[in-house]
């Protein structure tokens, strides 16, 4: 079949041969997943029930009681939906940005990402303004380990609590005194239209987000000319070349949830500006770069973030980035 046939199959789906879309079951997983079904709706002039979502549970979904870092890191979140994809079961998987491993698995590629959204750390409590109005010694809690370090940078007086489950179970825990306070991303929030419980957002210049950070993307099968080019229309290139740098920047620094790692980038007047950071796990060791670029394409976007990865590790120190890693093995081991 050739990719023009494949095309015009793509174009004529039906309620009996959808499009499946694979995701995770939580509100903002579907919320996801329901912008991706209406951005291709708009984009190919077809109708909602010319797509199945296909809720499937991941390990990350099912295991609530331990951290990320004790149970692997971010392929928890899709491991059991790329098996999907490879299978033939699905036809495409959308993805919070943040979760993906930098190395995929063979076969599998991110061919597109949406427009992202407020990519800001949201502060929630019910006793404070701000991180800095808490009280001394005040609980907040949180499963990312970048965002505990930042906090301990800030706030070494507070004290850090893993607090996991979805946007609701976290607020419900905040509501029930379980902690003072904790962190979420603004974009979530928004995305579930659960941003009124924001008390503020925090500043990018103050606390630097994860990569990817309030981006969805698409990963598909490396071999599927046919929905790559379906997907094509919807592609967002500037959020595409920014998660670009920032992954770059994670795999050059080997970033996962068992490191404390931050990194954004924002284009410009077609000029990207990055930003990256990796911090010992107590917060008070840390290591940044910039860099900017004018006329960014794929290939440059990703040398940026690579060559700032470079210069973070000549900074710290292939040590200071093995302390990181060794330090949270033995805190696993406890």
């Amino acid at each position: 079949m050739t990719l023009q046939t494949k095309a015009d199959k793509l174009l004529k789906p039906t309620n009996t041969e959808p499009l499946r879309i694979g995701t995770r079951g939580s509100s903002l997983a579907l919320a996801q997943a329901h912008e991706l079904r209406a951005r291709l709706m708009a984009a190919h002039d077809l109708s909602e029930d010319c797509f199945a979502i296909d809720v499937i549970s991941t390990a990350g979904d099912r295991i609530q009681d331990r951290a990320l870092n004790e149970l692997g890191g971010k392929g928890l979140f899709t491991e059991e939906i790329e098996e999907r994809l490879l299978s033939g079961d699905l036809d495409m998987a959308v993805h919070s940005s943040k979760d993906m491993p930098t190395v995929l698995p063979d076969g599998l590629e991110l061919s597109t990402i949406l427009p992202r959204e407020d990519p800001t750390d949201a502060f929630l409590s019910h006793k404070a303004k701000s991180l800095e109005d808490l009280p001394l010694g005040a609980v907040v809690g949180s499963a990312s380990l970048r965002r505990q370090a930042m906090i301990k940078r800030l706030r070494p007086d507070l004290k850090l609590v893993n607090l996991r489950g979805n946007i609701e179970t976290r607020i419900r825990k905040l509501a029930d005194g379980v902690v003072d306070a904790t962190l979420l991303a603004a974009a979530g929030l928004n995305r579930v239209g659960l941003s009124h419980h924001i008390t503020t957002r925090l500043s990018i210049d103050n606390f630097l987000p994860a990569a990817g950070q309030g981006a969805v993307c698409v990963e598909v099968c490396s071999n599927a000319a046919a929905i790559k080019w379906f997907l094509a229309p919807i592609h967002h290139r500037e959020t595409g070349l920014c998660l670009l740098a920032e992954r770059a920047f994670l795999r050059e620094l080997d970033g996962s949830c068992r490191t404390p790692i931050a990194a954004f980038a924002m284009i410009e007047d077609d000029v990207i500006a990055f930003r990256g950071l990796v911090l010992s796990t107590d917060g008070q060791e840390s290591y940044e770069v910039t860099r900017k670029l004018a006329a960014p394409d794929e290939t440059t976007a990703a040398d940026l973030g690579t060559e700032a990865g470079k210069a973070i590790r000549d900074q710290a120190g292939d040590e200071f980035l093995s302390a990181i890693v060794s330090s949270l093995l033995v805190l696993e081991t406890r």
